[in-house]
């Protein structure tokens, strides 16, 4: 019984050691590498899983969503986009759009695009850039300047910004000088937010009311370079942090220690689970959009 309970001990070590979480199955897949599934693109964006099926996704210079199937291939969603960047759903499964001309914009399923927000206090946003969605139907949002010239910015600042179903528009962080990618995790206790200049992700908790508060800094992906910056993020049911950065792929688990990090010939920007079983992981590139199939699931509404 002891050499079977020390056997079982450092069985568990080992998986730890090997970056697990402690869980039985290793998060990535031996030998498995980020496939190409669709390119020759200008710089793309925001990919989102349909439930239907199709991944849709921005190039945001071609000012186009793109819709892409493993049977149908790639063909257009949607054009013009408003130069859109990040893309989600809202729960009645309107594709949410944050885009680059400075508005978040709803494209209702009879293909209806409608404005939901263009300004803060009057003045014309920056350049949303990146969404999430809570279960309570708030939309949350990073608004910096990477899509706007310096001589129209209206708002002197970087704002995180929550708008709530009824169109009440309130911002909640205005401390970081590129706000780019954010997301929740599984529970919605948690709420993830990353600075493109500096790598910094930084954790907050999340009150009843869907407020995130309490910011500390979570990790660290390098600071901005040729190959981008800190930019797309996705969680799983795990518990672990995916996060697009000027190195790659890097992932953290729940206490911010780096489990895994994937290298890219190009600037990679954002991520999304998609697939049958949601243990597909979709990644976004400056030209192409790769696949990356794991051995763990999504934290992904159906």
């Amino acid at each position: 019984m002891a050499k079977l309970i020390q056997f079982l001990f450092l069985a568990a070590g080992t998986l730890l050691l090997f970056g697990c979480n402690n869980d039985p199955e290793p998060l990535l897949i031996e030998g498995e590498e980020p496939e190409i599934i669709t390119g020759d693109y200008q710089f793309t964006e925001g990919p989102y899983w349909h439930p239907d099926g199709f991944l849709i996704f921005s190039d945001i210079p071609a000012n186009t969503v793109y819709r892409w199937s493993e049977d149908g291939g790639a063909d257009v969603f949607l054009e013009p986009s408003g130069n859109s960047n990040g893309i989600q759903a809202d729960l009645d499964g309107n594709i949410i759009l944050a885009q680059h001309r400075g508005s978040v914009s709803k494209l209702d399923q009879d293909g209806e695009l409608t404005v939901l927000v263009d300004n803060y206090e009057g003045n014309r946003l920056n350049s949303p850039n990146d969404i999430a969605v809570h279960s309570n139907g708030n939309i949350y949002f990073t608004d910096p300047p990477f899509g706007v010239d310096e001589e129209d910015r209206e708002i002197d600042f970087s704002g995180v910004y929550k708008l709530s179903p009824v169109g009440e528009l309130t911002l909640i962080y205005d401390e970081l000088a590129l706000p780019n990618g954010l997301v929740f995790s599984s529970d919605e206790s948690q709420f993830f937010l990353n600075d493109s200049e500096t790598g910094d992700i930084l954790i907050f908790q999340v009150g009843q009311d869907g407020m995130p508060n309490s910011p500390q800094l979570f990790a660290n992906v390098g600071e901005m370079s040729s190959m981008g910056g800190a930019d797309g993020m996705v969680t799983d049911l795990r518990g672990n942090l995916f996060t697009t950065g000027p190195n790659g792929l890097t992932i953290f688990n729940q206490d911010g220690e780096q489990l895994h990090l994937i290298e890219f010939d190009e600037q990679i920007t954002n991520l999304e689970w998609g697939g049958e079983d949601l243990n597909e992981l979709f990644i976004t590139g400056s030209d192409n959009v790769y696949r990356l199939l794991t051995n763990t699931i999504g934290n992904k509404k159906r």
